[in-house]
């Protein structure tokens, strides 16, 4: 997991943790007036359960992390979870060592196979006798975060592929696609519908001489071009005119140096060549895949400033090459 991602992650655990902490600490309280009879404990659980609306299962654990209720549920009591021994689940750990409130990594549920988590908030008496547990379990789907969508960062991420195909890169040379023998026309083609027919995302397969095109009337289905379709520029008449969007990252007038780019590196060995690339205007990234299997997600101005040589690990010594 990237720095980004993981501190998005670390963010939405810390709201969490702020949901949670205060509610379960009261019940915990709660708990200890009638603490250990389960004829008490659970219709207490029931109760609280409407004040903790996204929770799936609450149930109290003795000192070792046996169960010593049912599990309640807003379906009910689930007898079944009685007596369980929940001391070698990893959630407990924390507990098990002394902390008060704790707040598990996600996982995937034994019975669902969902992702989930559990709150283990620690009961004791009011001179500190420790009693047992209040566990909490809850579905992902289910919790009410905030939850903005996380936002890739935009910068260069590098990602090696098959170790097979790297292996045997230098056995291998690139032969000519019906792309490749076409490329100049399927490249106005491809730059016409980014630019005047609402293409956003578009990717070309230069071996497999297709395109994956995503269109902004349309953004969840994608369309597949083959080379009969990229060579006939009669295909425009069949997507509408449309506005180069003003929020695109990528300015309408590099568009076509971006693809050209491409082309470039396509053509600069016969080893050491791209296979797809592609191109989305609004988020300015540019996915390109090597003949070693090699992958490069990088920010459209970064692919224009880099020459040829870099590529192929000629110019400065200390860089990577394409793989």
């Amino acid at each position: 997991m990237g720095e980004a991602l993981r501190a998005a992650v670390a963010r939405q655990r810390m709201l969490l943790r702020r949901l949670l902490d205060a509610p379960l600490a009261r019940l915990a309280r709660d708990c200890t007036a009638v603490w250990p009879r389960r004829d008490a404990l659970e219709p207490l659980l029931i109760q609280w359960l409407d004040h903790l609306p996204s929770c799936k299962y609450l149930y109290a654990l003795d000192p070792q992390g046996r169960q010593i209720t049912a599990n309640v549920s807003t379906r009910g009591l689930l007898p079944e979870h009685f007596d369980r021994d929940r001391s070698q689940r990893p959630y407990l750990k924390a507990a098990l060592a002394g902390e008060t409130f704790s707040l598990s990594d996600a996982y995937i549920s034994r019975n669902a196979r969902r992702p989930s988590l559990t709150a283990i908030q620690r009961i004791e008496t009011a001179g500190g006798e420790h009693l047992g547990f209040l566990g909490a379990d809850f579905d992902l789907r289910e919790l009410p975060l905030t939850r903005e969508a996380y936002e890739q960062p935009g910068q260069w991420l590098q990602m090696k592929g098959d170790p097979a195909i790297r292996s045997g890169l230098f056995n291998q040379r690139r032969i000519d696609s019906p792309m490749d023998q076409h490329l100049d026309a399927v490249l106005d083609l491809v730059i016409e519908l980014v630019v005047a027919h609402g293409v956003f995302h578009g990717k070309l397969h230069f071996s497999s001489s297709r395109a994956t095109l995503w269109f902004i009337e349309d953004p969840f289905r994608y369309r597949i071009l083959d080379i009969e379709d990229l060579t006939d520029p009669g295909i425009v008449l069949t997507y509408p005119s449309r506005p180069y969007p003003g929020d695109a990252v990528v300015p309408q007038d590099r568009v076509a140096e971006v693809f050209h780019t491409l082309r470039a590196l396509r053509f600069m060995d016969e080893t050491i060549y791209l296979r797809a690339g592609s191109l989305n205007i609004f988020n300015g990234m540019v996915g390109l895949n090597f003949s070693c299997d090699g992958s490069h997600y990088m920010p459209w101005q970064e692919l224009l400033e880099k020459k040829i040589d870099f590529w192929l690990g000629t110019g400065d010594p200390e860089l990577d090459d394409a793989g």
